[in-house]
């Protein structure tokens, strides 16, 4: 349930970032009810996550997904670069956190 929990509280992470680059671009209500409802939701299911799983791996995986998630949602909705070595780095973030997966 731990690791179920931290996949939860990195996606709200990503709508959370997400949000935020909305916020920016519209400066309406609703992105930043979005937002806040995201962070909520995403400190949360990492709290819940962090109950059985260490901070360090829990944190690690949270802020990964957070990351690589940000990144890929910018290149699919947003027109950020996409390349290869982008794409390369992100990998190595995804493979670390499932590293830490089966480490744990």
């Amino acid at each position: 349930m731990a690791w179920v929990s931290l996949i939860a509280a990195g996606l709200f992470e990503m709508l959370g970032v997400t949000s935020i680059n909305l916020i920016h671009k519209y400066r309406n209500a609703f992105s930043v009810f979005t937002m806040l409802i995201a962070f909520t939701g995403s400190f949360i299911f990492l709290s819940i996550a962090m109950e059985e799983l260490s901070m360090g791996i829990a944190y690690s995986v949270w802020t990964g997904i957070g990351a690589a998630g940000g990144a890929i949602m910018g290149m699919l909705f947003y027109g950020e670069q996409v390349d290869m070595k982008r794409i390369f780095f992100i990998s190595l973030i995804i493979l670390s956190v499932m590293g830490l997966k089966f480490i744990s």
